[in-house]
């Protein structure tokens, strides 16, 4: 294969990788009923007037399946960071006891189950179109190539690459969503 062709596969390839990357970490946001220290990482914190990720101003930590506890490493920011969880309405109740705010993770309902699903879903099926993006851009590329007199012969065979690719990754989503699924659904 052709240099150009290979960094054509090559970048498509990484946009692949990055778009499952962010399904995982998507995926460990949505919560199965396990309480975990993920669960809180979208939440932002006004912490001395920036808004600051709750993992950089707290030690979050989860010592069983029902329970999230936050530590600040500043005491006096304690009700910043409470009113912070309570604003990003994840539907926790934070309970401050001075020194740490005790999160007791409810119990997942067959519905909210359902729920949940549902947004896994949703979130596999926007990867796929982010991974149907990156080879739909990678065989533009290959198209300017064939204007720029590379043979058909490489194109052809880049472009079949990059649909195996694309067929590869797409099956790892499925599969990814098949474990969050049964993660999820799991009691």
């Amino acid at each position: 294969m052709l240099e150009e062709c290979q960094l054509v596969y090559d970048d498509v390839k990484e946009n692949m990788d990055k778009s499952i990357t962010h399904l995982e970490r998507e995926f460990q946001t949505i919560r199965a009923g396990k309480a975990s220290p993920s669960m809180l990482d979208g939440v932002m914190v006004d912490f001395y007037g920036a808004m600051t990720p709750i993992n950089q101003t707290s030690n979050v930590t989860s010592p069983d399946p029902r329970q999230i506890i936050v530590q600040p490493w500043d005491k006096s920011q304690i009700t910043n960071i409470e009113k912070a969880i309570m604003a990003a309405n994840l539907g926790f109740n934070p309970k401050n006891e001075g020194e740490v705010l005790r999160i007791s993770v409810p119990p997942v309902t067959e519905e909210r189950r359902k729920e949940l699903v549902k947004q896994a879903k949703a979130e596999a099926e926007d990867t796929k179109i982010g991974i149907r993006n990156s080879r739909r851009s990678g065989n533009d590329e290959a198209k300017q190539f064939e204007k720029e007199g590379i043979p058909e012969d490489d194109i052809k065979k880049l472009q079949d690459d990059i649909q195996k690719l694309t067929n590869d990754f797409i099956e790892k989503v499925d599969k990814l969503f098949e474990a969050k699924e049964k993660d999820i659904m799991t009691i």
